[in-house]
């Protein structure tokens, strides 16, 4: 279904209903926020994608990239002018139900957990770790009626926003972070400080290739 098609069915009453919860992310962290110096020079590429999302690396990469660039702590280069090296994951994408009845779920949570890590690109050492997560809210609206086919394509419709949400949402919350890192002098020339990932025990180099996604819960009605 076309984006005017899901406006019109919205509009029209046709009883389909989307929420996700709090306001809409803004991407690029807290707004008035002035950057002193250069943007860090970095390579960056494509996330890892350990979820059973296919292709949402591609998204969530776009996602940190603008993040990270609208704050103006970032500068995406090649390798040859790079400063540091940032690699990441999409560690997993989960859904959950809130609300059900016997027969299905009427209402489910989205929660997404990202990793990045920066490297010093000539020593390799970890100058900076952060796993960050968020979660997007929304009805499901699937019965076992005869019009069930088009309720499951469009609780799909609904679900795929809602981790286009949740990922734009962490990936301010990680700019955010790495804008504050940054502050810190944790990017410096003669910067030592390590930020360990607080998912891996105080573990300076966390692995990329850790926990893999959440399998969708048999009664969510999804497809």
């Amino acid at each position: 279904m076309s984006g005017w098609g899901i406006l019109l069915c919205l509009t029209a009453g046709c009883g389909y209903q989307f929420t996700v919860e709090g306001p809409g992310p803004v991407i690029g962290g807290s707004a008035g926020h002035v950057v002193q110096g250069p943007p860090i020079r970095l390579v960056f590429p494509v996330l890892k994608n350990n979820s059973f999302e296919p292709n949402l690396e591609f998204k969530y990469t776009r996602y940190l990239r603008q993040a990270l660039q609208s704050v103006g702590s970032a500068e995406f280069v090649d390798d040859a002018s790079a400063d540091f090296v940032m690699e990441g994951a999409i560690l997993s994408v989960g859904l959950s139900s809130l609300a059900f009845t016997r027969t299905q779920t009427q209402e489910s949570r989205v929660m997404v957990k990202v990793l990045l890590k920066v490297k010093d690109r000539k020593t390799g050492k970890v100058r900076w770790s952060q796993t960050g997560t968020s979660t997007a809210e929304f009805f499901v609206n699937a019965t076992s009626t005869s019009d069930s086919e088009r309720g499951l394509q469009f609780n799909r419709v609904l679900q795929d926003r809602a981790v286009e949400q949740a990922g734009q949402q962490v990936a301010a919350n990680l700019a955010d972070q790495f804008l504050g890192a940054r502050e810190r002098g944790v990017f410096d020339r003669n910067g030592k400080e390590i930020i360990p990932d607080p998912e891996s025990g105080g573990d300076e180099s966390p692995q990329i290739s850790a926990p893999s996604g959440d399998l969708v819960p048999p009664d969510s009605q999804m497809p």
